[in-house]
């Protein structure tokens, strides 16, 4: 049942990535910065990481296992354009 979550999470985000592609990397640092703004009351880095570039689209999930966590990341790291930094912050944030 995980794992289908995961796969499903995985499709579902593939389409957030073209549009965020084709936007001007400018806009993207800049609705970035506003989300960050939104969120300086939240403490954990990660969390402030996952609803700047996961949270748009998805609410964090309840439980996954790490392994299904990383699996996930690495699909998306590419398709969301998160930085290194940002996929260990999310990682740590989804599955401590």
């Amino acid at each position: 049942m995980k794992s289908i979550f995961a796969i499903l999470l995985a499709v579902s985000l593939f389409p957030c990535c073209f549009h965020l592609a084709a936007m001007p990397q400018a806009a993207v640092s800049q609705k970035a910065s506003k989300a960050a703004a939104n969120n300086k009351s939240a403490a954990d880095p990660g969390e402030v990481k996952f609803k700047e570039n996961c949270g748009r689209c998805h609410n964090p999930p309840d439980a996954l296992s790490p392994r299904e966590v990383k699996a996930v990341l690495q699909h998306m790291r590419v398709r969301a354009m998160l930085s290194a930094e940002d996929e260990r912050l999310i990682m740590k944030f989804l599955a401590p």
